[in-house]
């Protein structure tokens, strides 16, 4: 009788993203600007209260900060999916906005903040911002966002010492670089860029999250100070064999789909694995399952899209949970034991 009775489904095939990425972008395709739809209407001396602290202006259709100086007391500014060219009128909120949001804008260039030192959290996803600039007093930042924009290097960033996160997803870098002098740094996102190696991380022992997914990684390397990692993503890149991870005792999450590992191997020591995922490669040999009984608290596992569940389609699933019976999700569905337990 057939253990997998009355499953339930689970979320689909995880996709490791921050919480900041999204599918919009302020280009097409061709690098063309969306048709602007400024509001001709909107008037800073009647819409913004000087007494507000926290501002919500997403959508607003926005094409310019005049005015903006008013706002005196705001600590939290969001100008989320507007028009805005470019970064000025801002000095007057200097003495108390500590969160500064311009996510999916016209910028293209980092400019005017220098008087906005107690701002800790910056989101500048979705614009059109070829380098990193004009961020030279923000040293009490603690986030930092530029996803989908068109940064080449990383560079200009090393004297904001106090970062915990800091988001380059899906830019055109190529180098992992100038990040030395960030030792606080908890979560690094470098998610759809042109990296070739996992270099020059050493100095980042604090390190919980390290998403590297959609690059050019042909090995995974580097990794041997990062004890503290609970976190690995390294999908759809072209790495063939698993290794390296002998210091990253404490990895929960590990994401090696989409790559061309044909084994399961060297993962045996990782005791508080919960999650595997590695759908979409070429293993194919029952007996790494032996590896994955070694690591005690693994509860999920994604093996789609591998010879091991394409050819033998019908008994995939049963084979998985007679030999690892702790499973309590395989690929998108819960495992009956998994419901009997909730």
């Amino acid at each position: 009788m057939s253990t997998e009775g009355n499953s339930e489904e689970a979320p689909a095939t995880p996709t490791a993203v921050s919480s900041e990425q999204v599918d919009v972008t302020s280009d097409d395709e061709n690098g063309k600007e969306k048709e602007e739809d400024v509001d001709a209407n909107f008037d800073p001396q009647t819409m913004l209260d000087p007494e507000a602290e926290y501002v919500d202006l997403e959508h607003s259709r926005i094409g310019s900060l005049e005015g903006f100086e008013r706002l005196t007391k705001v600590i939290e500014l969001c100008l989320r999916n507007n028009y805005i060219k470019k970064i000025e009128a801002l000095d007057g909120l200097s003495g108390t906005i500590t969160n500064l949001d311009f996510y999916d804008n016209k910028l293209k260039k980092i400019e005017n903040l220098d008087k906005l030192e107690l701002l800790e959290i910056l989101d500048l996803s979705f614009n059109l911002l070829r380098s990193i600039d004009g961020l030279d007093t923000l040293l009490k930042l603690k986030k930092l966002y530029f996803v989908s924009n068109k940064i080449t290097k990383i560079q200009n960033v090393s004297h904001l010492v106090h970062l915990t996160m800091i988001e380059f997803g899906d830019n055109r870098i190529r180098v992992i670089e100038n990040l030395d002098a960030l030792t606080n740094l908890e979560e690094l996102y470098l998610g759809k860029n042109k990296i070739t190696s996992i270099s020059n991380l050493s100095s980042l022992t604090n390190l919980k999250i390290l998403a590297l997914m959609s690059n050019r990684l042909t090995k995974i390397e580097g990794l041997e100070a990062l004890i503290n990692l609970e976190q690995l993503y390294l999908s759809h890149n072209g790495i063939t064999v698993l290794e390296g991870m002998e210091k990253n005792v404490k990895l929960q999450t590990l994401d090696i789909a989409g790559n061309k590992i044909a084994k399961l191997e060297n993962i045996g020591h990782l005791q508080e694995l919960e999650e595997l995922w590695a759908n979409d490669n070429q293993i194919h040999d029952w007996s790494d399952m032996d590896e994955l009984k070694k690591c005690s608290k693994l509860e999920t596992v994604y093996l789609e899209h591998n010879p091991l569940q394409t050819d033998v389609p019908t008994q995939y699933r049963r084979r998985l949970m007679t030999l690892l019976p702790n499973l309590k999700q395989i690929d998108a569905t819960y495992t009956r034991s998994a419901n009997l337990n909730a």
